[in-house]
């Protein structure tokens, strides 16, 4: 049964929106900071390609490549009764995902400086050609969260990289304890 909780639009520059479940909500220093859980499900859409070696190499898409690919991918979500939207900040679906299929996850590294940082667990969606190219649609299997100020109005402001790096030592253990706190 889903609790009733409350909902803040995030918008982008070019005005898309994205509707987000208010996780969780502190007061630091006058303002109030949230974390914000998308209502529908972020996606990302992959190219592939093949190195020199013959091995399939994984590309994210520019702008320009998602607009000519975009009708087509949501023709092929449609199938699964899940529909591709251009939100704020993220592609997104809305819909039932289908269970998790352990053989269809992928998992990406991120290096920085040959020190591995973070992987990130996907599970895939769809997989469709256009022009002879293939891509893959897949969803992060982690949530996506977002923190933001709240201003008065309820109307969430992300935080640049460096107000988030400046306020992180304060918000994170805030954060973290409502969280456990909710859990309880």
């Amino acid at each position: 049964m889903e609790m009733n909780r409350s909902t803040v639009t995030l918008m982008d520059e070019a005005g898309r929106s994205l509707i987000c479940y208010v996780e969780v909500s502190v007061p630091i220093d006058d303002h109030e900071y949230a974390l914000l859980n998308p209502v529908d499900y972020p996606v990302d859409i992959f190219g592939w390609e093949m190195s020199e070696e013959d091995e399939e190499i994984i590309q994210p898409i520019e702008e320009e490549e998602l607009t000519e690919i975009f009708p087509t991918a949501q023709a092929v979500l449609a199938e699964q009764n899940l529909k591709l939207k251009r939100s704020a900040l993220s592609l997104t679906v809305e819909g039932d995902l289908p269970d998790v299929d352990e053989e269809e996850i992928l998992v990406l590294e991120l290096e920085e400086e040959d020190i591995l940082s973070e992987q990130d667990e996907y599970q895939l969606l769809a997989t469709f050609f256009h022009e002879e190219q293939e891509y893959s649609i897949y969803t992060p299997i982690d949530p996506v969260l977002f923190v933001v100020r709240l201003r008065d109005n309820m109307q969430p402001e992300l935080l640049s990289p460096q107000e988030f790096k400046a306020i992180q030592p304060k918000l994170q253990p805030l954060l973290e304890e409502r969280l456990m706190d909710d859990l309880d």
